[in-house]
C-alpha cells in the first residue's frame, strides 16, 4: 500500500500531481482511490490531495500519521501537513513561500524557520527549489510537476511509467514542458541528500 499526500495552496497545481500520481499507479496494476481536499482553494486557500494505492483499497482517506509521503508544494503546507506522515515516512518540499489571507492582510505573520522545522521532525526530508527550476524553464506554473519528478524517486516505478501517466494526465500542447519539468524535478532530487 501507498499512502500519498499532496497539499498545496489553491492554483499551485496540487490536482494535476495527484492525477499524474494516480495514473503511474493505475498503470502498474495497482487499486487506486484519490480523494481531494479543498479549504479556500479559490482565495490561496489550502488544498489537499489523498492518493492511495494498493492491491485493494477500501477508503480513500489516509489517517493520521500513516502517509508515506508528503509532497508539500509550500513550505506553511509542509508544516501543516507533516503530523499525517508516519514514523520513518517522507516529506518533499518545494522551498516555495506563498503568503495567505491573514499574512497579507496584516493579522499575524507569516512562520520563520518552516525548512529547519520540517527538516527536524525526525522524518527523512528533501528540500527542492522547485518553483525556481520552474521559472528557469521559463513557466512557473510547472513548479508542481516539477516537485512531482522529484518525489517520483521515492515512490518508485520506471521512467517510463511516469512518462505515460504524464500523457495520461497533461494535455498534449504542455506535454513537453510537463516533461522537461518531471525530468528537473527527477534530477534534483538525484542531486540531494536527505536533508532530515
Amino acid at each position: 500500500m501507498k499512502n500519498l499526500l499532496i497539499a498545496g495552496v489553491g492554483g499551485q497545481g496540487s490536482l494535476l500531481a495527484s492525477r499524474i500520481l494516480g495514473a503511474a499507479c493505475l498503470s502498474v496494476g495497482m487499486d487506486v482511490k484519490v480523494s481531494e481536499v479543498h479549504g479556500m482553494s479559490q482565495r490561496g486557500g489550502s488544498v489537499v490531495t489523498y492518493v492511495r494505492a494498493g492491491d485493494q483499497v477500501a477508503s480513500p482517506l489516509i489517517p493520521e500519521g500513516e502517509a508515506d509521503l508528503l509532497i508539500a508544494l509550500e513550505q506553511l503546507e509542509a508544516l501543516r501537513w507533516m503530523g499525517h506522515v508516519r514514523p520513518g515516512g517522507a516529506v518533499v518540499m518545494s522551498t516555495q513561500i506563498i503568503l495567505p489571507m491573514p499574512v497579507i492582510t496584516g493579522q499575524t505573520a507569516y512562520p520563520e524557520g518552516i525548512a529547519d522545522a520540517v527538516c527536524g521532525c525526525g522524518l527523512q526530508t528533501y528540500v527542492v527549489r522547485a518553483h525556481d527550476l520552474a521559472v528557469g524553464l521559463g513557466n512557473a506554473r510547472v513548479s508542481n510537476v516539477v516537485l512531482l519528478g522529484a518525489a517520483s524517486r521515492l515512490v518508485g516505478f520506471a521512467p517510463e511509467v511516469w512518462d505515460e501517466a504524464l500523457r495520461a494526465a497533461v494535455k498534449p500542447k504542455f506535454l513537453e514542458i510537463n516533461r522537461q519539468a518531471f525530468a528537473l524535478g527527477r534530477a534534483a532530487l538525484g542531486a540531494e541528500e536527505a536533508a532530515g
